[in-house]
């Protein structure tokens, strides 16, 4: 079942202005020639009337409007002729062009040019007198000139498209890039958060279940006292990272971040946290690690990896030693930390997995190598290692 085509707007403007100005002219008795065979005045009507027809067709089917405006123009040779219809006849050259295939598109010009410089030739051989020119550059305006115009129009759409397309694709981009970083950034956020404040919090958890179960003011006494250095330390934490979130002047000076010169207060302070756990725990290897003047992305994860740690070890591990390992051979920075794997009697902090995450995190974005498990240490129990290696030259660390 065919569907009717309902023409544009614009396409039954420019119909009905052909019509009207072409029934003006011949109303006025305007003719472009004389001496044809159909010498009849009305008959030049009938491939004006079908022309601007043709109009109404020139944007949705514009093969078929000019193949039939091209058969009414050279009907029209054969009347009195009219200039509204040669006009229209320009129009559906054009629209045949714009609105037309591509393969149309690189037809049509090349086809016009040809015909305009074969009609050119033809008649001047044929009257041999320099006005027959003439009829050629009438052909040429008629149709290759209104062929190339559209071909340029046709070009400056699609390059304009073209542009928008791209425009489009890179604001998808750059929303794309927007997103990553907003979460890459949400991410970093929440490892700094857990990793400052994951410590603190644990050690008070604990404490203050001491506190509740054992019923001894000395007891109580010294939980409290871990309680209040633990939670004025999380606080300054805290305080540490709102400022890295605000918006910073220039002449504010930037945050401190933690580096490796910092690991023997936070031994200390794991020593202090875990002394009712029955946790011992020592450093080792440190003096060298911060002699070698690290990069700073190497060493705020190094703290963080070993302090994640030692959060672990506080929440988890069985009474015994803790030992911190730092090596700095062949390019690498290795932090390992060790504790016992088991039960131990006692409060215990829940946790969340959250940290492991992290730790694997930081290492991934230095390009670095993590291994955290328990394995036997030959005496017939078990530890639980944390091993970390991470690339301190340029050429291995990522961007």
């Amino acid at each position: 079942m065919l569907t009717a085509i309902r023409p544009h707007r614009d396409d039954a403007v420019l119909a009905a202005s052909g019509l009207l100005g072409g029934l003006l002219l011949w109303l006025l008795g305007l003719h472009t020639q004389g001496g044809r065979p159909f010498a009849a005045p009305w008959v030049s009507l009938v491939p004006m009337t079908v022309m601007a027809a043709m109009e109404l067709l020139r944007r949705s089917a514009p093969r078929t409007a000019l193949i039939v405006g091209t058969v009414m123009l050279v009907a029209d040779q054969f009347t009195r002729g009219s200039l509204a219809t040669i006009l229209m006849f320009s129009d559906i050259m054009y629209a045949a062009v714009l609105y037309g295939t591509p393969a149309a598109a690189r037809r049509i010009p090349v086809t016009t040019l040809l015909i305009t410089v074969a009609s050119t030739i033809g008649f001047l051989a044929w009257f041999r007198r320099p006005e027959a020119l003439l009829i050629g550059v009438v052909t040429g305006l008629v149709s290759f000139m209104p062929a190339i115009t559209g071909v340029v129009v046709r070009n400056h759409r699609v390059a304009a498209e073209a542009a928008r397309l791209a425009a489009r694709q890179t604001a998808r981009l750059a929303e794309m890039d927007r997103t990553q970083a907003v979460v890459a950034e949400r991410a970093r956020m929440a490892r700094e958060l857990h990793d400052m404040v994951a410590n603190h919090l644990s050690a008070v958890a604990i404490h203050s279940t001491a506190a509740l179960s054992i019923d001894d003011p000395d007891t109580s006494r010294n939980a409290l006292k871990v309680i209040r250095e633990n939670s004025v330390e999380g606080l300054a934490e805290m305080r540490r990272l709102i400022g890295l979130l605000r918006e910073r002047g220039e002449d504010d000076a930037p945050a401190a971040a933690p580096t490796l010169a910092s690991l023997d207060a936070l031994v200390d302070q794991t020593n202090v946290n875990g002394a009712s756990s029955g946790l011992v725990c020592t450093l080792e290897g440190a003096e060298e690690a911060v002699a070698a003047a690290l990069p700073t992305p190497v060493e705020l994860a190094a703290y963080r990896i070993v302090q994640e740690s030692l959060t672990n070890a506080l929440k988890h591990a069985a009474p015994g030693p803790v030992v911190v390992r730092l090596a700095h051979a062949d390019g690498e920075l290795t932090i390992e930390v060790t504790s016992v794997f088991g039960t131990r009697p006692g409060p215990t902090a829940p946790g969340s997995g959250a940290g492991l995450v992290g730790m694997r995190e930081r290492v991934a974005l230095l390009g670095g190598r993590i291994v955290a498990g328990a394995e036997p240490d030959g005496a017939g129990t078990k530890i639980w290692r944390v091993r970390a290696q991470l690339p301190v030259t340029e050429g291995t660390m990522r961007e």
